[in-house]
């Protein structure tokens, strides 16, 4: 005779994933290796950490982004030579313990939002042509959001990222940023290295020792940047921007005749110009933070803003500036 079958059900509670823990100033301060970015969707609390550190550091990793991209492994890298380990720009327990240990931590604070980082003027956007842009007054932000992301080192996304819910655009608003250094460049840039293909600058004091780091746009194919050596002529906050097509041509100017861009950190050459011996060339600031080391120039060495202003601040005119090739 036939016996009944046993049917044995086993019921699996759905498997859910734990999810990240949102961005915060503690998640980030205490944020330790490994790294998650290959298992967390947008920034890495830890990449975010070690780029503050770094910047701070003055190994420059351009925009604080907490993205794992070239800029942070090329400033990695030069730390690590600088300190002498093995310099192959993949954060390790090695150079992770002496990042913490040169720049100290916490990485992130909280800052309380100023009456003069809202007060404007601020420019309700930028025209792409050079012809719009030279009818604007001033080339100022567009906006509290860019002008806190850029005081701090940041990304825009981040800092939205780190204070949701929190009004940046009104004065006395409490919010999380990158706790970058404050204290002034030390020392004096006697010559400075320009990188091309790693896309990189180097300034170095009187002796020859290693002052900073700072990722680069660096010429293009159609506008190369030029060779040999030549030697810093003028400093230049602050700067109007000059186009005059009998000297260069650049891709998109339609305008045959000369014109002019009025100052502000969103002037084609940022906020600073640093003018070299070799005509109409200079390292400067822009516009496009974002973007540095990832587009080329045109023919120029492009640096954050607020990279170009703290190498500004350490060079004096006569200072030799050599191109690597």
């Amino acid at each position: 005779m036939d016996l009944p079958r046993l049917v044995v059900l086993i019921v699996l509670a759905p498997f859910t994933a734990a999810a990240a823990e949102p961005l915060s100033l503690d998640v980030v301060n205490k944020a330790e290796l490994p790294l998650s970015a290959a298992k967390v969707k947008g920034p890495d609390p830890v990449v975010i950490k070690a780029q503050i550190l770094l910047d701070r550091a003055r190994f420059s990793p351009g925009v604080i982004d907490g993205r794992a991209g070239e800029n942070f492994e090329h400033a990695l890298a030069a730390f690590e030579k600088h300190h002498q380990l093995d310099g192959d720009g993949k954060l390790d327990e090695t150079s992770w313990a002496k990042l913490k240990e040169v720049s100290g931590e916490p990485v992130l604070k909280e800052y309380t939002i100023a009456e003069e980082d809202v007060k404007g003027p601020f420019v309700k956007n930028i025209p792409a042509k050079f012809e719009r842009r030279a009818k604007l007054a001033r080339l100022g932000y567009t906006s509290p959001a860019e002008l806190l992301a850029e005081k701090f080192h940041m990304n825009e996304n981040l800092l939205k990222a780190l204070n949701p819910g929190r009004n940046i655009d009104e004065a006395g608003t409490s919010i999380v940023v990158a706790a970058i250094a404050t204290e002034p460049p030390e020392g004096k840039v006697k010559t400075i290295e320009v990188h091309k293909r790693e896309k990189a600058v180097r300034a170095f004091d009187k002796d020859g020792g290693l002052i900073a780091f700072y990722p680069a746009s660096i010429g293009s194919e159609e506008s190369p940047a030029p060779s040999g050596t030549h030697k810093v002529r003028a400093v230049v906050h602050n700067p109007v921007y000059r186009y005059d097509p009998s000297r260069v041509q650049l891709k998109g100017v339609s305008r045959k005749r000369k014109l002019k861009i009025a100052p502000g950190p969103n002037n084609p050459v940022g906020s600073v110009w640093i003018g070299l011996s070799k005509d109409t060339y200079g390292i400067h600031g822009t516009p496009d933070p974002d973007k540095i080391g990832k587009t080329a120039s045109n023919g120029c060495v492009r640096l954050t803003n607020w990279d170009a202003e703290a190498l500004a601040r350490m060079t004096e005119r006569g200072a030799v500036v050599t191109f690597v090739d």
